[in-house]
């Protein structure tokens, strides 16, 4: 009997607002000292009243609007009861009966993702257990945060979906400017719901809590389909539960039995009035929307015909896709559309390979990226016209990030210009060849890396800056 493994996941994502959802305290995520980011209203002091951020509103729809969701006319905040330590009210004010979006959808490799529902709902607080200690420290900076919830339907049916489509909801969050969706700081955390059933009908469902990692996500669904179908292989029953992942061990564990909502006695809450969304609000921010991950990957194949890898990589790091596009717009508009796709390929490879390498780390977004657009495009254009090898291409490179200066003043101040010089090159070409007997030896004996290594001991010779077409005509002539 085959198992087929049904797949939902609810993935939690803090907003990136100002302040608080209920109060005006500061949003800061970065924060370090413990307990400096609080109120009477988010430590839940007896006569405080919340009120609503209208910001963390307006983020939770846009990301309802780019996934395709119905926006609701009518929504209201609910109070969902259970106890925890650091849950300062003892409940935690949350949507159940009326959420801001609802059946939308996702595309992942083609396959259509429903999500159920995407609510908004207050943070809690967080734990600190110091090692060795036999007490626990409560730190009240990230209770009452603005806290997105999505939850879809069971319709992934792999890790490896599971795990896409985490990674494709993580790229809307940047390109909608939401939440920086950092999940080592706890912003964006994954939760995954799986069942395995041999017909039509479910199987017993099965959490997965708090998974701060892509990886995690595909390790931990991988883990759980293997252990629930030799449970029922063996003829036991798979028990509805609420598990954890142990990262180090690659395993999950039983945490806790899994709650229904009645479990939580959700009721309307009493302290905020229900909200009515005019149409004239959503359609503003429909406005507002920016090109998504998927248009963008279909445009930048469509338009400039680069490599898969490096599409995914220019779609990754917004940024870096944003400034790539910046760049081909300095190109000539009326150039020949072979020239224009070499110019294109160029670019996307000088930027993702040699330019990201130099970066080590940093972003062109940093205050101290000094190379505009129109140097970039110049500096790609000598290149593809021939006037400097790819060897001082590195050079003038690497000058430009640290000075910004354009790449012609750069190559005229360091003497890079190329040799085009048939007997300057000529005259290299025999020292190469007095000192390399055996290469040429190995060349006529049809050994065609000794070519190759003669080139490079040319262009060693004379710094990089021979022609490489001259050069290699030459070294022809010179050993046949």
């Amino acid at each position: 009997m085959s198992y087929q493994p049904a797949i939902g996941l609810e993935i939690h994502v803090e907003l990136k607002t100002k302040s608080k959802m209920f109060c005006s305290c500061l949003n800061d995520p970065d924060e370090k000292q413990p307990n400096v980011n609080i109120c009477p209203v988010c430590t839940a002091q007896p006569g405080t009243l919340p009120v609503i951020n209208e910001e963390a509103l307006r983020k939770v729809i846009k990301t309802g609007l780019a996934l395709n969701c119905q926006i609701s006319k009518h929504s209201q905040f609910d109070r969902k009861n259970y106890f925890y330590p650091d849950l300062p009210k003892g409940y935690q004010i949350s949507q159940l009966y009326r959420p801001l979006c609802k059946n939308g959808y996702l595309e992942i490799g083609g396959k259509k993702v429903r999500i159920r529902e995407i609510h908004l709902e207050e943070d809690t607080g967080k734990l600190i257990h110091p090692e060795g200690a036999d007490y626990s420290l409560v730190d009240f900076n990230r209770a009452g945060i603005p806290l997105m919830e999505l939850v879809t339907e069971p319709d992934l049916a792999s890790a490896q979906e599971a795990r896409a489509f985490a990674q494709e909801l993580h790229l809307i969050m940047h390109y909608l400017d939401v939440s920086d969706a950092d999940m080592e700081k706890g912003q964006m955390r994954v939760e995954v719901n799986i069942s395995l059933s041999s017909g039509s009908k479910l199987g017993t469902k099965v959490e997965i809590k708090n998974l701060n990692s892509f990886r995690s996500v595909e390790r931990g669904v991988n883990f759980e389909i293997e252990r629930q179908e030799k449970l029922l292989r063996a003829g036991k029953k798979v028990i509805q539960e609420t598990r954890g992942w142990h990262d180090v061990k690659e395993i999950t564990f039983s945490q806790r039995a899994k709650e229904e909502a009645h479990d939580y006695r959700y009721f309307p809450e009493p302290d905020l009035p229900p909200l009515h969304l005019a149409k004239i609000l959503v359609d503003g921010i429909r406005a507002e929307m920016p090109e998504l991950p998927q248009k963008r990957r279909a445009r930048l194949r469509r338009e400039y015909g680069i490599e898969e890898n490096n599409v995914e990589i220019l779609i990754y790091h917004k940024d870096l896709g944003e400034y790539f596009e910046k760049i081909i717009s300095e190109f000539p508009a009326r150039l020949a559309p072979e020239k224009l796709l070499r110019l294109v390929k160029l670019a996307a490879n000088y930027l993702i390979s040699d330019l990201q390498g130099l970066l080590k780390g940093s972003s062109i977004k940093d205050k101290n990226f000094l190379i505009s657009p129109d140097n970039f495009a110049d500096f790609i254009g000598l290149i593809e016209r021939g006037d400097i090898s790819s060897k001082i291409a590195k050079v003038v490179l690497e000058e430009m990030l640290k000075s910004g200066a354009d790449p012609s003043h750069i190559i005229r101040e360091k003497g890079l210009a190329q040799i085009t010089n048939e007997k300057e090159i000529e005259q290299a070409v025999q020292e190469v060849i007095a000192k390399n007997p055996k290469a040429i030896e190995d060349y006529k004996n049809g050994k065609q890396n000794a070519l190759q290594f003669l080139i490079g001991q040319a262009m060693a010779q004379t710094r990089g800056k021979a022609d490489p077409a001259i050069l290699t005509k030459i070294i022809r002539s010179a050993i046949i």
